[in-house]
């Protein structure tokens, strides 16, 4: 586990910063990314790094920036929701139906 899962996971209250999916339903610590990944000179201070979930983490890998395709721009994942949306899937089938059972219990909308 990454020496740093207790301050990032705190600081994210146990949510992925990406897609909002509450840590408590799954069976595992979500992982601390590099919001900048070191391959591309990012760094290991703690304002680089998010805790996210498997899928999003996966999705987002190395990327630092997205194609919008509504705009026809390139801007960076966390400076525009509607591609950080796009590219890590955050509004597919499973993530939806996740996202309603996730309100059902009382994870979401605290």
């Amino acid at each position: 586990m990454n020496p740093k899962y207790p301050f990032v996971s705190s600081r994210a209250k146990h949510i992925c910063e990406y897609c909002h999916a509450p840590e408590a339903v799954f069976n595992l610590p979500f992982e601390v990314e590099h919001i900048i990944p070191l391959s591309r000179a990012g760094t290991n201070q703690e304002n680089n790094l998010a805790l996210s979930c498997r899928s999003c983490n996966l999705y987002k890998s190395s990327s630092v920036s997205a194609f919008d395709k509504e705009t026809g721009e390139i801007e960076a994942l966390t400076a525009i929701g509607r591609v950080t949306i796009f590219n890590l899937q955050i509004n597919s089938y499973a993530q939806l139906a996740a996202r309603i059972q996730w309100l059902k219990l009382g994870f979401l909308g605290k």
